[in-house]
């Protein structure tokens, strides 16, 4: 644990005399930094703000917390970007990482840039102030819903965004990859509020797109007021690719993810539907959040008993599973995990 402080104070002393002013410390006390990157021409429309977060196991064991800030990059390009920044923890697990991570992003920008100016395509403007109908849900409801947080904040390796095909209600097909089975929770209602889990056994990153884009076809999840989503898919014997999305219900995602890394679940996503009730639930709304995971989690084999030994997943045959509100899942099989 000391070699970690000692490796992460000369990486944050490396980071600041590199990247001088766009290097900047947000909490000393919690290891919280930010980079400002551009691309190699210095182009200043398309920025992207690498924030991250160093737990106490980084670098030995552990990958920084990271989120990346940038209104305009989304659907497959924010996607390629997070799995290349997956790849670079895969290969370098054991080392100090953000310095790669700038230079990859820098690398990706540069490369962006190029290519729209090679085909005379005109680069969008940067999407600013959005305002949708989440955000005012979202202030109507607990009213912790932070423009400056829109991709919420990730306790592990990255923070899942939707495809552009959930954005515009598609359904995005993946060549290869079939749709899980997915089997839902008990609703929990607190002071008009409902809550709902819906766990799914994964094996590839892409099947998060598809039991969402499943779910919603529900009208009733679609129009929820959050549907937040955290992951855990091993990729090697001692790494993992994980995520969340809090969907406009700060850390909430987050916690799901601390909760799947406690107890050490493998290959299962996990999402809690919430339907805000017009009432504020303060702290107890995580609390219900995270029950309707661990309730999941529990009752289809994901946590250790009390021996140390790992349940194995409930046959998908035994049992029918709690359906969402006014629908009928078709559950598909699926390659199974590691």
């Amino acid at each position: 644990m000391e070699d970690n402080w000692l490796r992460q104070a000369d990486e944050v002393e490396a980071l600041s005399s590199i990247f001088s002013d766009q290097f900047k410390i947000e909490d000393e006390i919690n290891h919280k930094y930010s980079i400002i990157i551009q691309d190699n021409h210095g182009n200043s429309q398309f920025t992207i703000t690498l924030q991250v977060t160093f737990p106490p196991e980084y670098p030995s064991d552990s990958p920084p917390i990271y989120q990346i800030n940038a209104s305009w990059l989304r659907g497959d390009e924010r996607q390629r970007l997070q799995t290349c920044l997956e790849e670079i923890y895969c290969e370098k697990i054991g080392e100090c990482l953000v310095f790669l991570w700038t230079e990859k992003i820098r690398e990706f920008l540069t490369d962006r840039f190029e290519t729209l100016s090679s085909s005379s395509v005109k680069c969008p403007p940067a999407l600013e102030n959005i305002e949708t109908d989440r955000t005012k849900e979202a202030e109507e409801g607990e009213g912790d819903y932070d423009d400056d947080d829109e991709y919420g904040f990730n306790p592990e390796l990255h923070t899942y965004k939707p495809s552009a095909a959930q954005e515009t209600g598609g359904c995005e097909e993946f060549d290869g990859i079939e749709l899980p089975p997915i089997h839902h929770g008990e609703f929990v209602k607190d002071r008009k509020s409902v809550f709902q889990g819906h766990l799914a056994p994964v094996s590839h990153q892409k099947q998060v797109d598809m039991v969402l884009n499943k779910l919603k076809e529900n009208k009733k999840i679609a129009a929820a007021t959050h549907n937040i989503i955290a992951y855990r898919i091993q990729c090697g014997q001692d790494s993992f690719i994980t995520g969340c999305f809090d969907d406009g219900e700060i850390h909430a995602g987050s916690r799901m993810l601390h909760l799947l890394n406690i107890v050490d679940a493998r290959n299962v996503l996990v999402i809690v539907t919430r339907w805000y009730g017009g009432v504020h639930l303060g702290p107890d709304r995580f609390k219900h959040i995270n029950n309707c995971t661990r309730v999941l989690l529990e009752s289809h084999g994901y946590v250790k008993d009390k021996a140390g030994d790992k349940k194995g997943p409930k046959s998908h045959a035994s049992g029918q599973d709690k359906q969402g509100p006014s629908q009928n899942h078709q559950s598909s099989s699926r390659k199974k995990g590691k």
